[in-house]
């Protein structure tokens, strides 16, 4: 009962409906329901997202990428002053799953790192856009930025990608 009573009270915040006669859904992800996906970002195929403001750019995994993941438990990041290069591993994440390498959508140095992460990886489950943000760059080359996906894509990708 109190499962039911859960399920009614989700379903009414969600605005979905349950009674009635309805045509089947349609094909997507649950991902696109449920995870976020912010425009004015750029993203990887890899799901890592950046930020680019000028002469920094911020860098983090998506929300999809988090709730794949599971509950975040460390996190492993560079120094300052690294150099990282696109599609190259700058560091890891280690959930109750698994543990998977993060990936720099684009080349150049590590100017900031969150260090509330060391004490709060969770962050990253919690708040992946915002709070959980991973390292921040100085882009060599920010021409890279270009070849990233934009939300609609990155969208699209994730629905593929969770259809196999």
């Amino acid at each position: 009962m109190a499962l039911r009573l859960w399920a009614s009270s989700a379903a009414n915040a969600l605005k979905i409906s349950s009674s009635g006669a309805r045509a089947a859904a349609p094909a997507y992800s649950i991902s696109r329901y449920f995870s976020t996906v912010i425009d004015g970002l750029k993203y990887t195929s890899s799901h890592e997202w950046v930020k680019n403001d000028g002469s920094v750019a911020t860098i983090g995994i998506s929300d999809h990428a988090q709730g794949h993941l599971g509950e975040v438990v460390f996190v492993e990041l560079p120094e300052t002053g690294t150099k990282v290069s696109q599609g190259g591993a700058f560091g890891n994440v280690e959930s109750v799953k698994a543990t998977s390498d993060v990936n720099s959508p684009i080349s150049g140095e590590v100017v900031e790192v969150n260090s509330k992460l060391s004490e709060t990886p969770g962050l990253i489950n919690s708040s992946p856009y915002e709070e959980g943000w991973m390292i921040k760059v100085k882009p060599s080359s920010p021409a890279e930025l270009e070849g990233l996906l934009d939300s609609a894509k990155y969208t699209k990708h994730c629905e593929e990608e969770d259809a196999h």
